[in-house]
């Protein structure tokens, strides 16, 4: 009888297929467990009230405000609006995807599972880019049908791609921001001065040439700040932007990077002090 041949496999480990599959399913699979299970906004009414009306009455703010002051034209805040309308769901919802671990106590089995940490955290972050697309997109039609803003049928597919970038970036910067909820106890107070300095520093709703230059500078490096200008290009019909998407793109990945190294700072030093569910 002829001897067996082992596999050149046995006894290894799955391969790198295998393993990109896993880390997909984690992500895609985890992120949306992750999000219907802590989250109540996920019911129609909610999400209406919360994630879509709110921005739409903050872009129908600005503009009057606009007029009245006589600072810029109607576009430059209806596009800057709409891009910074998905920090709504971005920002907080990126926080809470850390923090509401914590503090709904299930931040120890979370962390007990012996899967790699970025998939791990990245899945939590991709529903609310999803949502902040849907957030922006909706923004930018009610101020079509609203206010009268003409945007050219060609340019679309370029602006949803600077929208998705901005989606993304922010959505990084959100959870490096939950992050700290690891550490700090009233995580929420830095989720809400991040969301007005956007409003603020971005270029969303004040024109950037305006700030002082340690302001700009500060702005340089927030998510949203390239998204916005690249929007006004493109729909003042200069072309899509290829650098302000990289640009943006660069951003979130930096602030990505940073989420990833805070959160594993943070659970080492909790793990330590035993200090994982304790509010």
């Amino acid at each position: 009888m002829p001897a067996r041949t082992p596999h050149s496999d046995s006894g290894s480990g799955p391969g790198p297929y295998r393993r990109t599959v896993s880390a997909l399913r984690l992500v895609v699979v985890g992120g949306a467990l992750s999000y219907r299970a802590l989250f109540n906004w996920t019911t129609p009414p909610m999400f209406i009230g919360t994630l879509l009306v709110g921005p739409l009455l903050q872009l129908l703010f600005f503009v009057f405000l606009g007029r009245q002051l006589h600072v810029a034209d109607d576009r430059f805040y209806l596009l800057g609006n709409a891009v910074v309308s998905a920090s709504t769901a971005c920002v907080y919802g990126g926080t809470m995807a850390v923090a509401n671990e914590r503090r709904y106590g299930t931040l120890g089995a979370v962390l007990l599972s012996p899967r790699n940490r970025a998939p791990l955290w990245f899945g939590r972050a991709v529903p609310y880019v999803l949502n902040g697309l849907v957030i922006s997109v909706s923004t930018l039609s009610a101020a079509c049908l609203l206010l009268g803003l003409r945007i050219p049928v060609e340019v679309l597919p370029g602006l949803g791609a600077v929208l998705l970038a901005a989606a993304a970036g922010c959505s990084a910067f959100g959870l490096a921001l939950g992050a700290l909820g690891l550490r700090f106890r009233d995580v929420f107070l830095v989720s809400n001065v991040a969301s007005s300095l956007l409003l603020l520093l971005t270029g969303a709703n004040v024109p950037r040439e305006t700030l002082p230059g340690w302001m700009r500078a500060v702005g340089d490096v927030l998510p949203l700040t390239h998204a916005a200008d690249a929007a006004r290009q493109l729909s003042a019909g200069g072309g899509l932007d290829g650098r302000g998407i990289g640009a943006e793109l660069l951003t979130g990945a930096g602030y990505a990077l940073l989420a990833v190294v805070l959160l594993a700072l943070f659970e080492r030093g909790s793990r330590r002090r035993a200090t994982l569910d304790v509010m």
